[in-house]
C-alpha cells in the first residue's frame, strides 16, 4: 500500500504556487503539475472546466481579481485510494477558506471592501506524478449570505464559518493508519448505504447507529450548521424531507479515507425534486435538480463526530428555476 506522500507532496506545492501566482505565471505553474487532458468539475458558476488554460481564465483569474491577496486556510488534508473504481486511483482532498479582501465585483456580487472568507473543498487525482482531474467546490452561497444580500433568504441552521475539527488534528501531512483509514471508510459507506436505501430519509435510531449523541453537522450555505441529533433533525433532515422529493441517487466520483477522516463527492450526487418551498423559495415542482454534494468525516472511534457538507445550491436552485446570481445582478440594477 502506498504512503501517498508523493501525491502528498506535489498537491502542496501546486496549491501553494497557485496561491502566490500571478495572472503572468498562473498558466505555467498549473502546467507544470498537471496532465495534457487535465479537467477540473467546479460549482456553479464555474462548471466544467477543460483544460489548463481553462482553469486559470475561468476560475482562478476571478478569484484572485476580487479577493487579493488570497491566504488558503487549511483545516482538513488527507489523500487515499477510491472505492469507486476499486481503489486503483489515488485522490488527494483539502479543505478549508479563502481568506481575501473583497475589493472587486465577483459575478455581479458587489465588493464590501471587507477582510470574506470563501468556503472550499478541493479534490486531486494524481498519477505518474501529475495531476489528473479534480474537484473544486466553492460554497458562493454561504458567502452571499455572510454578505447579507436580499435574494438569499434565512437558513433554518446555523450561518457563520464552518470550522476545522474539533481536534485540531485534521491536517494529515504525515502517514496515517490503514487500519484506521479502513474502518472510516467502512463506518461512512455503511452509513451512506443505509440513508440511501431507506430514500434519504434519517431518524434518530438511525443516527445513534452511526453518529455520536453530539454530533456536529457543519451544512452548508442555504442550511447552515446543526449540533446533536434533535438540532440535526430540526435544522436540517425535516426541512429537507418535508420540502424536497428523493428521486435519484447519482453515485459518487470519489470515496475515500485516511486516518480518523474521509469522505465523497459527486458530480452530481443526486437528483432531487421540489415540493414547491425548498429553503424558503418558490420552485417549479415539475423540474428536477441536481445536487453536487461533498461530504467530508471525522470518526470518533465507531461512530461520527463531525461531518462538513458543501453542496452547489446555486446550481441546484438553477436547475429548478431560480437564478441567485442573475437575482442579485437585477437588484443591483435597481
Amino acid at each position: 500500500m502506498s504512503d501517498f506522500q508523493k501525491e502528498k507532496s506535489l498537491v502542496l506545492d501546486f496549491i501553494n504556487e497557485i496561491d502566490n501566482a500571478g495572472e503572468d505565471n498562473l498558466i505555467e505553474i498549473i502546467s507544470k503539475y498537471t496532465s495534457n487532458n487535465f479537467n477540473m468539475k467546479c460549482t456553479h458558476p464555474f462548471n466544467e472546466i477543460i483544460g489548463i488554460e481553462e482553469f486559470a481564465t475561468k476560475f482562478w483569474f476571478p478569484i484572485k481579481k476580487s479577493f487579493k491577496p488570497i491566504q488558503r486556510r487549511m483545516d482538513i488534508f488527507y489523500a487515499g485510494t477510491n472505492l469507486v473504481d476499486n481503489h486503483s486511483s489515488k485522490w488527494v482532498v483539502n479543505m478549508g477558506h479563502l481568506l481575501g479582501s473583497f475589493n472587486f465585483p465577483f459575478f455581479d456580487i458587489q465588493p464590501n471592501f471587507k477582510t470574506v472568507m470563501l468556503w472550499y473543498c478541493e479534490f486531486y487525482k494524481v498519477e505518474d506524478n501529475k495531476i489528473q482531474e479534480g474537484a473544486l467546490f466553492l460554497d458562493i452561497l454561504k458567502f452571499m449570505q455572510h454578505l447579507n444580500l436580499s435574494v438569499v433568504p434565512e437558513s433554518t441552521g446555523m450561518i457563520g464559518f464552518n470550522p476545522g475539527p474539533k481536534t485540531h488534528q485534521g491536517l494529515c501531512f504525515e502517514k496515517q493508519s490503514e487500519i484506521e483509514g479502513k474502518k472510516t471508510l467502512e463506518l461512512i459507506m455503511r452509513m451512506a448505504n443505509r440513508l440511501i436505501g431507506e430514500g434519504m430519509r434519517t431518524t434518530i435510531p438511525d443516527l445513534q447507529k452511526d453518529w455520536h449523541e453530539d454530533m456536529i453537522w457543519w451544512g452548508p450555505g442555504g442550511i447552515g450548521a446543526s449540533y446533536t441529533y434533535d438540532g440535526y433533525l430540526k435544522g436540517h433532515t425535516g426541512p429537507f424531507e418535508d420540502n424536497l422529493e428523493f428521486i435519484d441517487f447519482s453515485g459518487h466520483i470519489l470515496e475515500n479515507s485516511e486516518g480518523n477522516y474521509g469522505g465523497w463527492f459527486g458530480w452530481p450526487n443526486l437528483k432531487m425534486k421540489p415540493k414547491g418551498n425548498y429553503m424558503g423559495f418558490k420552485q417549479d415542482t415539475n423540474l428536477i435538480g441536481e445536487m453536487r454534494v461533498v461530504d467530508l468525516y471525522r470518526r470518533d472511534g465507531d461512530k461520527i463526530a463531525e461531518n462538513w457538507i458543501l453542496i452547489d445550491h446555486l446550481h441546484f436552485l438553477k436547475c429548478v428555476g431560480i437564478d441567485l446570481l442573475e437575482r442579485n445582478k437585477n437588484e443591483n440594477s435597481r
